[in-house]
């Protein structure tokens, strides 16, 4: 049997790291983005041909986390746009972008919750 671990290269991991730390502050500088909601990036997937980014984003001060990834969505042009701006001499292609919500914290908390009982 052979098993194949398919990872990603070291520009990948570099360039994800680049965009969950500008995409980061973008959202911090821009408060629209985020519908009022208090908003992490917690890791960000680069494709191979590093055309697409997969953004997982965590979620806090609101209780309608998708409404707020829809809106997140809506700017995803803009957002996109800014990080353009910022990385133009990193990339020659600037990735699209798919954001996703990250509830690993929740997960945890529930766990927590149910180990307390």
């Amino acid at each position: 049997m052979m098993y194949f671990c398919i990872m990603d290269s070291t520009r990948q991991l570099k360039i994800g790291r680049l965009l969950q730390k500008d995409i980061g502050e973008i959202l911090q500088r821009e408060p629209s983005f985020c519908g009022g909601a208090l908003i992490t990036v917690t890791k960000v997937n680069v494709t191979s041909d590093l055309s697409l980014a997969r953004v997982n984003l965590s979620i806090f001060a609101t209780q309608d986390k998708s409404a707020v990834l829809k809106i997140v969505e809506s700017h995803s042009q803009e957002i996109r746009h800014k990080l353009g701006q910022r990385i133009r001499h990193q990339v020659r292609i600037i990735p699209e972008l798919q954001f996703f919500i990250d509830d690993t914290l929740d997960q945890m908390e529930r766990i927590d919750e149910l180990l307390k009982q």
